[in-house]
């Protein structure tokens, strides 16, 4: 099994052709039928099954399609490597949280390995960074979920064998005027907020999705924006507004917005990877520079 079969493999599953494989990659269509045949010999397997309508995986072409391009990343990583030419490590981190908590990751992995390259990519759509991490694009990303699986706050994960670390908790804060007719109760539950307009961003968003599981159909939902939009409107008495604590705690402690007293859940600052990507260097570091002191302490130096 070599590199350029590997190749050549991939190019046919995309292209569903060998004529198609053949003209992206610059080859022959014999070379290309040939590198198949091939691959498919030293594998002792067939891998696709020819018919009219193009070449279809089998179940062992299915297999290997997870392998092929585990194994080309690792030999371009390699051949980087060796040449002293090392990709920048690549995070993802939902917009709500890159200001607050990605400069201590990187000034961590600055610290211990101060000639890594990380390039950082924020974004306010998780779907969008758990796409990006499936597919390779990204390393790792940073984002907000609950429950002991990924996509347990009510999202559904990429098939892709992603693994996930919970760094910490992450407190939620249900925010309003402070002139709220329940900014001074001493304790509020769902059916107080009965009839009440919820500030929120889009269903995506992981604090729609908490609102959703915490207080259901008894709220109506007013879309704003982000976090600083939802949070910029709560304070003009505009609907109440469920947010991350740390955005709002100065503004809470400034008396510029009213912390109305409902249990609600944390969410977990979870960082996210593919398995099949671990052995890299560069991703064992971010794992160690991204968890806590005490899962540092436990993590070799």
């Amino acid at each position: 099994m070599e590199l350029r079969q590997l190749r050549t493999f991939e190019a046919v599953v995309a292209h569903r052709t060998v004529t198609d494989a053949a003209n992206a990659l610059g080859l022959a269509p014999s070379s290309v039928s040939e590198q198949i045949r091939a691959l498919e010999r030293s594998l002792e397997v067939p891998l696709f099954e020819r018919g009219p309508k193009g070449m279809r995986l089998t179940p062992a072409g299915e297999r290997l399609r997870a392998w092929a391009g585990r194994l080309l990343r690792q030999a371009e990583e390699a051949r980087l490597d060796v040449a002293g030419t090392r990709p920048p490590l690549r995070l993802g981190a939902l917009e709500t949280i890159a200001a607050t908590h990605v400069p201590g990751v990187l000034a961590r992995l600055a610290e211990r390995r101060p000639g890594l390259r990380v390039e950082v990519r924020a974004d306010a759509a998780r779907d969008q960074l758990l796409s990006a991490v499936a597919a390779g694009d990204l390393e790792a990303a940073l984002l907000l979920d609950s429950g002991p699986g990924l996509g347990g706050l009510g999202f559904a994960p990429p098939p892709a064998p992603l693994e996930f670390l919970d760094l910490e908790p992450v407190p939620l804060a249900l925010v309003a005027a402070p002139g709220h007719r329940l900014a001074d109760a001493a304790r509020v539950v769902r059916a107080d907020l009965r009839g009440e307009r919820l500030l929120v961003n889009v269903p995506a968003c992981s604090f729609w999705l908490a609102g959703e599981r915490l207080l259901g159909d008894d709220v109506e939902r007013v879309r704003a924006g982000s976090v600083t939009v939802m949070s910029s409107w709560a304070e003009r008495g505009l609907g109440v507004a469920l947010v991350p604590e740390f955005a709002v705690r100065d503004r809470i402690f400034a008396g510029a917005l009213a912390r109305l007293a409902l249990e609600a859940p944390d969410l977990s600052l979870r960082l996210v990877w593919r398995a099949d990507r671990e052995s890299r260097p560069d991703l064992r570091e971010m794992l160690y520079a991204a968890g806590s002191p005490a899962q540092r302490a436990g993590s070799p130096a």
